[in-house]
């Protein structure tokens, strides 16, 4: 194991920056690759708790998601800058901003479902880096216990949260679409 990633670390470039064609080299291992202004980011498989809490949250986005949108899983690349390809868990995006290859334009909406592994990149770096790009839309679902959703829009350029609910609780918004979930259905 330890020669393996001496294998993969000798092949990254070294005293600068990586970009999307650095990215775009990196071995096909089971890992989740993302760019955040330059800096890997290296993420594990989720955790079947994750994947349920994701399944169950496409589901009524998509239901509730406008023809001139398409929602997406991850992987699928967001290309906000050379230096930064993300891969939230999911997208919605315009339909006529996406390419076969990826998003080149931030997403309408990113939606990321916590993990141990994840929160801190998830709540922090990949929230600023959205909001920068001027993704209008980010939520974070966390499917621990209590289960809790908080969604984010884009006002003046600064994410202000719109809502956060807890338990047994219910998220209705109504941008950038009418859309309800109930945090009872996430573990189902």
């Amino acid at each position: 194991m330890n020669a393996m990633a001496t294998e993969v670390s000798t092949g990254l470039p070294r005293g600068r920056a990586l970009t999307r064609e650095d990215l775009a080299e990196m071995p096909d291992g089971g890992h989740r690759y993302e760019l955040l202004d330059g800096v890997l980011v290296v993420s594990p498989a989720p955790s079947t708790r994750h994947q349920r809490a994701l399944r169950n949250v496409f589901r009524v986005v998509d239901a509730a998601c406008p023809e001139s949108l398409e929602v997406l899983f991850a992987p699928l690349d967001v290309v906000l800058a050379d230096d930064t390809v993300m891969q939230p868990d999911l997208v919605v995006a315009r339909v006529e901003d996406l390419t076969e290859r990826d998003l080149p334009v931030a997403p309408v909406l990113a939606i990321e479902v916590l993990s141990p592994s994840t929160r801190g990149i998830d709540l922090l770096l990949k929230k600023d880096r959205l909001e920068r790009a001027g993704c209008a839309h980010y939520w974070v679902v966390d499917p621990g216990e209590p289960a809790s959703i908080t969604a984010w829009a884009l006002v003046e350029g600064t994410y202000r949260q719109v809502s956060h609910v807890t338990g047994p609780d219910v998220l209705a918004v109504s941008e950038p679409f009418e859309v309800t979930v109930s945090l009872a259905a996430l573990s189902a």
